[in-house]
């Protein structure tokens, strides 16, 4: 029981960072947010290069731009919610599910959601996130 307590501290504060990088990723669409505000505001500059480009390129690229950081500091969020989680030991499925999101953020996060998904698997970390009202039922 012991080691579990242990392996739950580290997969928490190994959240917080992959959290931290997350966030840290999150703000490379600021380029395509900066792209097209200057494609809207400076359009004469691709004078010399033919015409300028269509007016509503630049917002595709504020819109495109805006919502891939939006996405990317939930993902975040979320990731750091469940370092939390995993630290109260509440809210298993959340945590399991942000696990298994985990893998797609590579490479780190491959390797933080495989070994948070082999933990919170087993039986003897499962009864440590149940309710303890609940635990005389898994008995």
């Amino acid at each position: 029981m012991n080691q579990d307590q242990e392996h739950l501290e580290l997969l928490s504060i190994f959240h917080y960072v992959l959290g931290g990088i997350a966030a840290l990723f999150s703000f490379f669409p600021l380029i395509y947010l900066g792209l097209g505000i200057f494609f809207l505001v400076l359009p004469d500059r691709f004078e010399g290069s033919g015409s300028p480009p269509p007016w509503f390129l630049g917002w595709i690229f504020i819109i495109l731009g805006a919502v891939l950081m939006l996405i990317g500091l939930a993902f975040a969020f979320c990731v750091v919610l469940a370092g939390r989680f995993i630290a109260k030991h509440k809210n298993y499925i959340f945590c399991l599910v942000i696990a298994s999101l985990n893998c797609l953020f590579m490479p780190f996060g491959t390797i933080l959601g495989v070994f948070t998904i082999v933990i919170l698997m087993r039986p003897s970390v499962k009864a440590m996130f149940m309710p303890s009202e609940n635990l005389e039922l898994a008995v």
